[in-house]
């Protein structure tokens, strides 16, 4: 019956990962209809081990819950399983992978990701907007007291000022502009900037999850799904006339000599882009920017509220290191203590709890099973960060894990959440940079305490890693000048 379960078939022939039983037709579909599926994949490792498969459908997919396993498959095993597999809303939200996140890796994947690096991700191009994010560390804490001192016994809603400025950041290292309208042809009038993040931002991501069933069943594409068709290429149109209306305005500021340098610039340097690819390229730089640090800075801002004792020991560290002296980017790799707090945040709330699906292309071996080509590969990043062969106590957030010589520089890679080999986050800088630097100054100024209640207020948006309720929280100055 073991042999059975684990796709063991006979003597020197091939070893299949065990198989989650399911029902006909349909699979394991019916198990995963409560819309967070990276939970329930977490449990199932529990029973059938680090990998096993799933049917969705008419598809087959091996769904991976290690550290070991995950970077087995995206770095020694990547040349057989590198192709991605979108599901029908992303391939047209991302015009069928015509961004870096997204693309499969060749040709078009080297040049856009070289692009995005020397442009505006890399370490050369992040020191050219350093000055922007500094002022953007002084506008938060500027918003912080202004609020706290006009009315000092309500909560402030975090994520609210920590979006604001993240998007201003946003549409100036991508467009050179902190936008406050645009007027949009197709839409007949001018737009201010919150329909503008809404557009390109919150829209996008809801669509992104949006579920076509016809995924599941291939053979059946030719059916029509008019609500879901009509939902997903509304949104992808909105945001295709936004995003034109951006570069339209920017290219005749640069046209003028109005303009300051950003990553439009350089890519518009670049002849070999079509006009699809540069929209797409600079979409992507705009949404990356203003979601995912958002998502992991909040989370940590919670945790921090959430545990007074952390909180202290980051706000002690800080205070050693820099004295009176404000804390900066410049500051952050001599707060050990502040690097652990980020890589635990990123370890309990991954901004990305399933990595996109790719394809096997070639039979391989993973974890010493066979998988054969055609199968989906899934790795459940929440699922390798919950693993007790890994973390002790995977459930509770403790930074000090990653003290004391415990996990070195190299050994990161086991909360995956910057990925793995070359599919590594091309974003994991500017991350780092904006998430640490906000932290040090957001715990510098202030005393950080939940609203009543919210302790255990810890929801998320579906299969995202998004907190469901915004972060309320109480602020103490802590009588720096």
């Amino acid at each position: 019956a073991l042999a059975a379960k684990a796709g063991v078939v006979g003597a020197g022939r091939t070893t299949a990962p065990p198989a989650v039983p399911g029902l006909p037709l349909i699979g394991n579909l019916h198990q995963l209809k409560e819309k967070k599926p990276h939970k329930t994949f977490a449990k199932w490792s529990d029973i059938y081990g680090p990998i096993y498969t799933i049917k969705t459908g008419a598809s087959s997919v091996a769904v991976l819950n290690s550290s070991e396993v995950a970077k087995e498959a995206m770095v020694a095993k990547y040349s057989s399983i590198s192709t991605r597999k979108l599901p029908k809303a992303l391939s047209v939200l991302t015009r069928d992978k015509t961004m870096v996140a997204t693309s499969d890796y060749g040709d078009f994947h080297k040049m856009v990701k070289r692009l995005v690096m020397s442009g505006m991700l890399g370490s050369s191009a992040q020191r050219q907007f350093r000055d922007t994010r500094d002022m953007m560390m002084d506008n938060m804490l500027s918003t912080f007291h202004t609020l706290v001192t006009d009315d000092p016994h309500s909560p402030l809603n975090f994520r609210e000022v920590f979006k604001d400025e993240l998007f201003r950041l946003s549409l100036i290292q991508s467009l050179g502009e902190d936008v406050d309208s645009v007027y949009v042809k197709e839409f007949g009038r001018e737009i201010s900037k919150d329909e503008i993040y809404q557009i390109t931002v919150v829209d996008m991501m809801m669509c992104a999850i949006d579920v076509d069933w016809r995924d599941f069943f291939p053979y059946l594409s030719w059916i029509p799904n008019k609500s879901f068709e009509t939902r997903v290429h509304t949104a992808e149109s909105r945001r295709t006339a936004v995003m034109q209306a951006l570069i339209r305005q920017q290219k005749k500021r640069i046209a003028n000599g109005e303009a300051r340098a950003s990553y439009l610039d350089f890519l518009l340097a670049e002849k070999a882009l079509t006009d699809e690819q540069l929209m797409m390229l600079v979409w992507e730089a705009v949404i990356e920017a203003a979601d995912t640090t958002l998502v992991t800075t909040e989370w940590a801002m919670y945790e921090l509220a959430k545990n007074p004792e952390k909180q202290d020991r980051l706000y002690q560290e800080i205070r050693e290191v820099c004295g009176d002296e404000t804390v900066t980017e410049d500051h952050v790799p001599r707060l050990p203590y502040l690097s652990a707090v980020f890589h635990e945040t990123l370890r309990l709330h991954s901004p990305v709890p399933l990595v996109p699906p790719r394809f096997v292309h070639e039979t391989t071996k993973l974890a010493g099973y066979d998988v054969p080509a055609g199968t989906e590969i899934v790795i459940n990043l929440y699922g390798c960060n919950m693993n007790k062969k890994d973390w002790e106590e995977p459930e509770e957030w403790r930074p000090e894990r990653f003290m004391d010589g415990r996990f070195e520089a190299a050994d990161m890679y086991k909360t995956m959440a910057f990925g793995a080999g070359r599919r590594s986050c091309a974003g994991s800088l500017q991350a780092t940079s904006i998430s640490c630097a906000a932290i040090a100054r957001f715990v510098q100024d202030f005393a950080w305490r939940l609203k009543e209640g919210d302790e255990d207020n810890v929801d998320t948006v579906q299969l995202t890693s998004y907190k469901l309720h915004p972060l309320y929280v109480y602020l103490l100055p802590r009588g720096r000048k």
